[in-house]
């Protein structure tokens, strides 16, 4: 069962010193020279004590009488060096861990631990033998096996007269000796402060009694620390008395990141920002790194701080953070690692060995073994910048933030005052290291390939900071940056990803929303500017596209991707509120560790867990939680197996976050048929086993763990190659458009692309990409732009109507750079151009090609002699046209930003083919120009009135994705997110258990990828502003946690697919009740607060889709009718289809309650008709409405006094029906039953409807559209 169970706080106790035998000979020698010089003797492992101290079976033996040793350690023969330390080197420990086996076969040595090398780290310095008496001191171990799991140890060591060791009553020089010994805690948890206190009150106790009484002592104290549990992760931290302490164990506040239980200052102390800097921009560069220090515990405490400060980033080498004399050679690894030793090994180290960076802790200084400074790429200056003036604010002196505060009387209230401000204080250090990671590899997401699981590193180089990309180019390549990129692809929810969310701008939340191609805006230009300092200026590259102009008062220079734009200067008094801890309290020891003992603790510890339970709040489920998880792991230490399943059952509705699927799987299959049996009279034992076996029988998904770099094709591609090659270059995301680039640059014959026409195509898009980041405006160019316009295409000089100059393209306009002098002539807006032709202009006996654009307004229409750039203007200008056209009309922005994307693709197509066949083959891509030609583009009246924007939850996919459900929960416009106060926000179901969370305010994504199991999405319900509940087709209910958009809390009670959520909107901001439904017809009415189920019922039906609650009438929508009950469950009517409608494919998709006006109004999913019930009396009439051009209802809600429909249709082009269904959304009075207003707006059938405050009605359509369309409210 241990394998299975977590280790508890202590993994072993092991007592570490010389050999009985040593020591007497050692006072025999002295005795007889009378002289003492620098002795040592080899270290041996005397005892360890390791769990289980005491079983069941044993109890009855071991009542009343004394244990016996586990391992005792003895030697025929000693080692004694009385020369200088180097030759005391060699240590026996492996032999004398062989002997030890072979004296005691029956020791419990934890399998995990090598003994091998543990006395000499007991010992870095050797063991020495004094004639004075030394005082107490502590270091630090970290051990890593070959798999990279992690041990840590704290060792305390202390001194004994060697008279008393070796219970010898001999006088003489022997007897003033002191010899050392220590006590090594080795625990799977890095509490290397807990564990500290631990020791300090071992200690204290120790004094006091005699050596022979030395075993019995630390073996109780061992038995002690083995009834500790570990906390879960999150905000609950445990407290346990060991006289005359209280210790804590803070918990992990991630189940995938280590508990921290230390001073994070500490380097912070040692080293200047400066140098910090260059410690960790080794260590991301996977140096092989030296720490030293004349302090051991000070090595192990700055390497871990280190170590965590790189988090996300994890070390993947050698660590060995304190090296024993003896085993300096490690430090001739070729590898990368991470080790430290003491001070007085510095000059012999920097000697001995080349290219090794060594750090003097003490001194705070970092150089290498050849040079007394680090010649290696610093960490970019911007984000190093950052980081130092956030080091300002930090707070590393408790004795001055105490001056102020009264002394405390109490040890216990001081300690608790400083494991509070060192709490706040580790989260602030680490907020700012997090935020340093963030800076640095901000853009890595950019240049991600999610779906083929690509990085771009060469793009992302080119895209650096020229000074900045040799270190880029080293830690791309280094095995930390790769398990990063892992985590990035699997697009792990960790502190960086919610940090680099938070702290986007709004430029690049609204170019995440619109997929904008790369491009610097007038915003970030303006930024740059104020940024850039005369000596960074940048040579203009050769062959630019854009211009540079050469006016140097008048030019504005910049770094290229200057991080300016990507980092949140956040003032240093900017604090984002701690946490709330709550610390919970372990029962005291007993005071006999026997069997009986032992389990009344653990019954005392669910006692008081069970307790604690009963006073949290129902509204505390994260705490709740964690209680939870405590009380299953002890009820099975208690052999209370179904017990602890009740608890795990409960813990998987109330955070699955940390559910310990291993163990309850592990737990289920090893249950005895007595036990099976009993497990299934509880229904959630039920539930809960038949999940477990259910699970078990699926193939265990596996994250994936491999990535690949982009390579460009080495041999022709078809169609489907083409697709993949275009999205892993990080060129196109939308596969409509990619199989129109294919058609523009494959051979009409062979349809396949040759590779060198692909590799000329990626190299002009990424070249013109990378110049645009380059270009120079003068100031009154900036002045007359829009912040966030780009320029996006400049053309040759040449000769216009309005004098000669360079014609320059953003997304919203064309502009005159004029020859010779800075200034700016707009030319039109593409909103306002009526007509682009291509004409002829006399030259001599010639005539030149140009391009002739009239605009509304202006008299003179603008003409440009473009010669042989007139065919491709012509086409990029009326794309642009037709694009800003379609996007007006249709109130969704993105139809320019794909006319943009079509342009640039035209402009790569003509760069690289340069052939006759160039423009034809660019015309291919002009989507926009071609289908205002086939498809009308006015937008009817009454919809383009009620048409506010229209915004795509695909965005990050290549395909569209059906929009299932939306949700709107309210919210402030303006707040700070905190817990206090949301933005409101709009929720989207797509296909895939997929959903996708805009902020309302914006309309820019918060969170893309809440992934829900696999299956459909049928239901959300949002409960105030903490939850929002959905129902799945996999038959579980999501909790999401609307503050950090992240599913901890999963119902399983139902047995098929949940189709319908209602909220009792009387309690609406209070602990409420709601109603979930299932497609069988089964209703369970839920405690929201408790998560539990008070009440079930059946309705007999063929499907049941939906539920609503009225007052006090709950009414359910089935297929062939609906039915009405009591929130009891009792069923009051049923109103079944007129016989006439009745049919086999017939089906209610909808209805919609009245209650205040007596009517029920319902919509059949294969019928444009809709039926309104007077549902008053006992006999029900019903009035039909026919929808004129509806083949069906799809879904309808009710917005103030208007009832509003989503059908599909079909619609038809000059007469001919396309077989296309269309989305049409009516407005219908319900006082005139007619209808007010047919809106048109989506291109499938709309899928369903929600409500904005009832203000705004907001539609989603199937995935040939795939859109959300948000409409006003009249």
């Amino acid at each position: 069962m241990s394998d299975h169970l977590p280790s508890p706080l202590l993994e072993a106790c092991v007592v570490v010193g010389a050999s009985t035998e040593k020591l007497r000979e050692l006072c025999q020698a002295v005795n007889r020279h009378r002289s003492l010089e620098r002795v040592f003797l080899e270290p041996e492992v005397l005892h360890v004590l390791a769990p289980p101290f005491v079983s069941g079976s044993q109890a009855a033996r071991s009542h009343g009488r004394r244990h016996r040793p586990l391992l005792r350690k003895k030697r025929k023969r000693s080692s004694l060096s009385t020369a200088s330390p180097g030759r005391a080197r060699h240590s026996c420990a492996g032999e004398d861990a062989a002997n030890g086996r072979k004296d005691s076969e029956d020791a419990a040595v934890p399998k995990d631990i090598d003994l091998t090398a543990l006395p000499q780290l007991c010992f870095p310095g050797g063991l020495q033998v004094t004639n004075v008496k030394a005082e107490e001191q502590f270091h630090f171990l970290v051990f890593t096996d070959v798999f990279g799991k992690k041990s840590h140890g704290v060792v305390a060591q202390c001194w004994r007269p060697i008279q008393e060791l070796t219970s010898s009553s001999q006088n003489g020089a022997g007897s003033k000796l002191f010899c050392p010994y220590s006590f090594c805690v080795i625990s799977k948890y890095p509490y290397f402060t807990a564990l500290k206190d631990c020791l300090s009150c071992l200690l204290m106790e120790l004094r006091a009694c005699r050596f022979s009484d030395v075993e019995e002592k630390v073996k109780e104290f061992a038995a002690k620390l083995v009834l500790v549990p570990i906390p879960p992760p999150g905000q609950l931290h445990l407290m346990f008395t060991l006289h005359p302490l209280m210790i804590e164990l803070p918990s992990r506040e991630d189940k995938d990141y280590p508990a921290v239980d230390l001073d994070l200052h500490v380097p912070f102390l040692c080293f200047r920002p400066h140098q910090l800097l260059q410690v960790l921009s080794c260590l991301l560069q996977e140096q092989r790194v030296v720490l030293f220090s004349a302090s051991c515990a000070r090595l192990t405490l700055v390497a871990e701080s280190l170590l965590l400060f790189l988090q996300p980033l994890s070390w993947q080498h050698p660590y060995v953070p304190v090296l024993a004399r003896g085993m300096l050679d490690f430090l001739m690894a070729p590898t990368a690692f991470l080790m430290g030793c003491h001070l007085c090994h510095f000059e012999e180290v920097a000697a001995e060995t080349d290219d090794l960076i060594l750090i003097n802790i003490d001194e705070g200084c970092v150089s290498t073994s050849c040079s007394e400074t680090v010649d290696l790429p610093e960490i970019p200056p911007l984000a190093a910048d950052c980081f130092t003036q956030r080091c300002q604010s930090l707070k590393i002196h408790f004795d001055l933030e105490q001056c102020k505060r009264v002394s405390c009387t109490d040890i216990e209230v001081q300690r608790a005052r400083r494991r509070a401000w060192q709490r706040n204080l580790n989260r602030d250090i680490q907020s700012i290291t997090t935020e340093l990671i963030v800076n640095i590899f901000r853009d890595v997401s950019r240049h991600l390939n999610y779906e083929h699981r690509v990085f771009n590193g060469e793009e992302f180089l080119k895209s650096r900071e020229l000074a900045e990309q040799l270190f880029y180019k080293n830690v791309l390549e280094t095995h930390i940056f790769h398990s990063f990129l892992r985590d990035r692809l699997n697009r792990k929810m960790d502190n960086f990803a919610r940090m680099e969310l938070s702290t986007r701008s709004e430029m690049q939340k609204m170019k995440a929303s619109l997929e904008i191609p790369r491009r610097p805006t007038m915003q970030e230009i303006q930024d740059r500017r104020k940024s850039s300092l005369p000596e960074n200026k940048l040579i203009p590259r050769q062959g630019m596209s854009l211009p540079t102009l050469s006016d140097q008062e008048q030019t504005v220079h910049f770094q290229r991707s200057s991080l300016v734009t990507r980092i949140i200067m956040c003032e240093p008094a900017a604090r984002l509120p701690p946490k709330p801890v709550t610390v919970f309290k372990l029962p005291e020891f007993p005071d006999c560790l026997s069997f009986h003992a032992v389990q009344s603790y653990y019954f005392e510890l669910i006692r008081l867990l069970g307790k604690a339970i009963d006073s949290v709040q129902s509204e505390n489920s994260t705490l709740l939680a964690r209680y939870y998880y405590l009380r299953g792991f002890t009820n099975l230490l208690c052999s209370r197996r179904l017990n602890a399943l009740a608890n795990f059952q409960t813990l998987h509705k109330t955070d699955t976050a940390i559910f310990p699927t291993r163990v309850v799987t592990w737990l289920v299959d090893s249950l005895i048929q007595e036990e099976q049996q009993q497990a299934n009279r509880w229904p959630e034992l039920k539930r809960l086993i038949l999940k477990v076996k259910t699970e078990n029988e699926k193939p265990s998904a596996r994250l994936d763990d491999d990535f690949k770099k982009f390579e460009l094709p080495r041999k022709h591609l078809d169609r489907g190659e083409f697709v993949r090659c275009i999205q892993e270059g990080g060129i196109l995301k939308d596969v409509a458009t990619i199989h129109r680039l294919f058609d523009a640059l494959s051979a009409s014959e062979s349809k396949q692309v040759d590779p060198e026409i692909f590799k000329g195509f990626y190299t002009f898009w990424k070249e013109t990409e990378a110049e645009a980041q380059d270009v120079n405006f003068p100031a009154e160019v900036i002045e007359h732009l829009d912040h966030s316009e780009c320029v996006y295409k400049v053309s040759s000089c040449v000769k216009t109507s309005r004098g000669v100059g360079k014609i320059a393209m953003t997304q919203k306009r064309l502009f005159l750079l004029p020859e010779g002098r800075p200034g700016f002539q707009e030319i039109t807006m593409f909103r306002d151009i009526q007509e682009v032709k291509v004409a002829s202009a006399p030259f001599l006996p010639l005539r030149i090609p140009s391009l002739r654009i009239r605009t509304s307004g202006k008299l003179e229409a603008f003409e440009a002699n473009l010669k042989t750039e007139t065919a491709l203007w012509n086409l990029v200008v009326k794309e642009m046209w037709a694009g800003r056209k379609m996007a007006d009309q249709h109130k969704y922005p993105q139809y320019m930003t794909q006319a943009l994307t079509n342009v640039l693709l035209m402009d790569a197509v003509v760069g690289v083919l340069r052939s006759q066949r160039s423009i034809c083959a660019a015309s291919k891509l002009a989507y926009f120009d071609k289908i205002k030609h086939e498809v009308p583009m006015m937008v009817p009246k009454t919809t383009s009135e009620m048409l506010k924007h229209k915004i795509n939850p695909s965005l990050d996919l290549a395909e569209p994705q059906t929009v299932r459900m939306l949700l709107y929960t309210p919210g402030q416009l303006t707040c700070d997110d905190s817990k206090d106060e949301m933005n409101p926000k709009l929720w989207v179901a797509l296909s895939g258990g997929r959903v996708v969370v805009f902020d309302a305010a914006s309309w820019s994504i918060l969170q893309d990828a809440i992934r829900l199991g696999e299956s459909q999405l049928n239901c959300m319900l949002g409960l105030v502003q903490d939850q929002v509940w959905i129902g799945s087709q996999d038959s579980v209910i999501y909790i999401v946690d609307a503050h950090s958009l992240s599913c901890s809390k999963r119902l399983t009670e139902h047995r098929n697919e949940v189709t319908g959520l209602a909220l009792d909107a009387g309690n609406q901001h209070s602990s409420s009740e709601l109603y979930s439904c299932s497609c069988d017809g089964t209703i369970l009415q839920w405690d929201s607060s408790s998560l539990k189920v008070t009440r079930q019922f059946h309705v007999i039906c063929e499907h049941l889709s939906s539920v609503q609650i009225h007052g006090d009438t709950l009414w359910c929508c089935c297929s062939d009718s609906i039915v009405e009950l009591k929130k009891s469950g009792t069923p009051q009517r049923r109103l079944l289809l007129p016989e006439h409608v009745r049919g086999p494919t017939s089906a209610l998709s909808s209805f919609i309650v009245i209650p205040e006006r007596g009517e029920l109004w319902t919509g059949l999913a294969d019928s444009g008709d809709l039926f309104m019930w007077h549902a008053d009396g006992h006999k029900a009439a019903f009035k039909k409405i026919s929808l004129t051009g509806c083949s069906g209802v799809t879904c309808m809600i009710r917005v103030k006094d208007q009832i509003w429909v989503g059908c599909r249709g079909e619609s038809s082009v000059g007469g001919h029906r396309d077989a296309q269904l269309r989305g049409r959304l009516l407005v219908i009075h319900p006082q005139t039953l007619t209808v007010a207003k047919e809106l048109q707006a989506h291109s499938d059938s709309i899928q369903t409807l929600c409500s904005a405050e009832d203000r705004y009605v907001l539609s989603g359509s199937e995935r040939r559209d795939g859109r959300i369309a948000i409409w006003r409210v009249e």
